[in-house]
């Protein structure tokens, strides 16, 4: 059985809360990734932030990236994989949310992120098909 800690990418690194989006930014920037986990001072995971979440949430309703706060487009409970979750459940977690990488977690430690590449190359062919309709209907 494949789990979620055969195919993640290990040490995600987080975005403060506390960090303005243009840190987050940045830091998306030099560490070459689409999204970063948010994490509260507590170090538990509140939330992912994407390039793309920047440019909507941010940038096209003309808020100031400088003054936002990373933490302010966290919402609700954030949505994540055990480590020990085979793909068949991230695959399901990933279809029922709507979404392309999920923070995989170990207890409440935050151990790794998984992309819809990752679980692609660990799919039967038919599913990876079934997966990418899913996440791109909705």
């Amino acid at each position: 059985m494949t789990t979620a800690r055969d195919i993640m990418t290990p040490g995600a690194e987080c975005a403060s809360a506390k960090e303005s989006v243009l840190e987050a930014a940045v830091k998306l920037t030099e560490l070459g990734v689409g999204a970063l986990p948010i994490c509260g001072s507590d170090n538990r995971l509140k939330g992912v932030i994407t390039d793309r979440d920047i440019v909507v949430k941010v940038l096209g309703a003309g808020k100031d990236p400088a003054a936002t706060t990373a933490g302010d487009l966290a919402q609700g409970e954030a949505v994540t994989i055990g480590a020990d979750d085979d793909v068949d459940e991230i695959f399901r977690t990933m279809r029922t949310h709507q979404v392309r990488r999920l923070p995989v977690i170990d207890g409440h430690t935050l151990v790794g992120m998984v992309a819809l590449a990752d679980v692609a190359r660990s799919l039967p062919s038919p599913e990876v098909g079934d997966l990418l309709e899913a996440l791109s209907t909705g």
